[in-house]
């Protein structure tokens, strides 16, 4: 069985899964009563329901489990280890984001969760041990213990909480979550030397669970990931360092929505609020107010992200890259500073509502 063969069994089972599962999962929310109300930070005009991440997180583990048993050629020994740290600690994300989509569960109780999930990633060897110094081009020397867990740790608590803010607008979080894990396959797939066929296969099933699920969440949505928002993040985030250690990669590509969070956090605590109670002050939030339409927000988020994605891909010079993510976070925060001024776009009352 070719290589070629193998990528085409995996997207396939993903994507048919995710396509079939969805409609599953939207019957199920509705039956149960588990929906969005509309009100607070949300446009939508009718309960939508919830629930979305069972299709998600049942086609991508379907598409990973066949993965298993295709003959692609496996380089990493401890290959087997990582793919259970990945499927464990995902699933405490997974349950816990089904919780708070039927219970709600505090600020607390979710960042247990996260903790949890980082604890059972890093105990199964997703870490990061050492990183490219961009100024050489050389490997660090490997960190000691305690900077190697503070840094894995930090990397994935950032991508987990990136992608679930990010997931305020209709497609928003699982079009960008296609993209990367596109990044990252074509990386895995075809750049690394010697190419990981068998690593890519996971970003590969993640790309075609979200992009079998993104025609029912794409504006107007018919079902949202809900609590999943934070397993997506994870998800993506420990491929990153599973993949060939590419979190340069997904920092750059995701530079504007890590950036929104670092802003949003700063600026949450400067007003004496709690940094997790979610308001309109996101970028995504922000354009809308001022007239921008949903779906051109979504589309010009796909198009930053894709570029910055390829960007990665085609340039090799650690040193521009860095200097690429300088200048679009400079591009960044001038922006969200400018959407701050007092006489912007949304009223300070508001900004305030939360879900």
């Amino acid at each position: 069985m070719s290589t070629a063969i193998c990528f085409v069994i995996t997207f396939s089972v993903a994507f048919v899964s995710a396509l079939i599962l969805t409609p599953l999962a939207s019957g199920l929310a509705r039956r149960l009563g588990v929906a969005a109300i509309p009100g607070g930070r949300r446009h939508h005009n009718r309960p939508v329901p919830k629930l979305g991440s069972i299709a998600l997180y049942l086609a991508f583990m379907a598409a990973v489990v066949v993965a298993q048993f295709l003959p692609v050629e496996r380089f990493d020994s401890k290959e087997v280890i990582r793919l259970f740290g990945l499927v464990l600690g995902g699933t405490v994300l997974f349950v816990a984001g089904l919780i708070d989509d039927v219970r709600e569960l505090g600020a607390i109780p979710q960042f247990l969760a996260q903790i949890a999930a980082c604890g059972i990633a890093m105990s199964c060897l997703i870490i990061i041990e050492y990183v490219n110094n961009p100024f050489t081009g050389q490997w660090t020397p490997q960190f000691p213990l305690w900077l190697t867990l503070l840094l894995t740790t930090f990397w994935l608590m950032g991508m987990t909480n990136t992608v679930n803010w990010l997931d305020g607008l209709d497609g928003l979080a699982a079009g960008v979550t296609a993209i990367m894990a596109a990044v990252l396959f074509i990386n895995a797939a075809f750049r690394l030397d010697p190419s990981q066929t068998s690593v890519s296969l996971l970003p590969l099933a993640l790309l075609g669970a979200v992009l079998g699920f993104l025609p029912y969440n794409f504006h107007p949505a018919r079902v949202f990931i809900g609590g999943g928002a934070p397993w997506l993040g994870f998800t993506l985030g420990a491929l990153a360092i599973i993949g060939g250690a590419k979190v340069a990669a997904v920092l750059l590509a995701m530079g504007a929505p890590i950036l929104d969070v670092a802003w949003q956090i700063v600026r949450r605590l400067r007003s004496g609020r709690n940094p997790t109670k979610g308001d309109r002050g996101h970028l995504h939030y922000r354009l809308l107010d001022m007239g921008i339409s949903h779906r051109t927000i979504v589309l010009v988020y796909y198009a930053f992200c894709a570029f910055f994605g390829a960007l990665t891909l085609v340039v090799s010079s650690r040193l521009f890259k860095l200097v690429t993510f300088g200048v679009m976070a400079m591009i960044v925060m001038g922006a969200m500073a400018w959407l701050s001024r007092p006489q912007a776009h949304i009223s300070k009352k508001q900004s305030e509502k939360s879900d």
